[in-house]
């Protein structure tokens, strides 16, 4: 039997964003989840979201990685492009 690394990745049409500082230094990091395309279209839609926020962050194994604890204004901009979102997690 494989194992899995991380949480699994439900493939039902919502978007999850997940907060996270282990391993990061006490530094919050929010996870978004779900967003769906290729690593190109990630990359997009990370640029887009890094510009309205005015923070770093990355794409790595199909997640990005924002450098900000906000959620709550990632929600709302991830909603206006027609996405489902869910705030999961603490």
């Amino acid at each position: 039997m494989a194992t899995q690394k991380g949480p699994a990745i439900p493939n039902d049409g919502v978007v999850r964003l997940h907060r996270q500082t282990k391993g990061r230094k006490g530094a919050g990091v929010t996870l978004i989840q779900g967003v769906g395309g290729n690593t190109d279209e990630l990359k997009q839609v990370a640029k887009w979201l890094k510009s309205q926020c005015g923070v770093g962050g990355s794409v790595k194994d199909g997640v990005i990685e924002l450098q900000t604890a906000d959620r709550e204004r990632l929600a709302e901009l991830l909603a206006s492009k027609g996405h489902k979102v869910k705030i999961a997690g603490g």
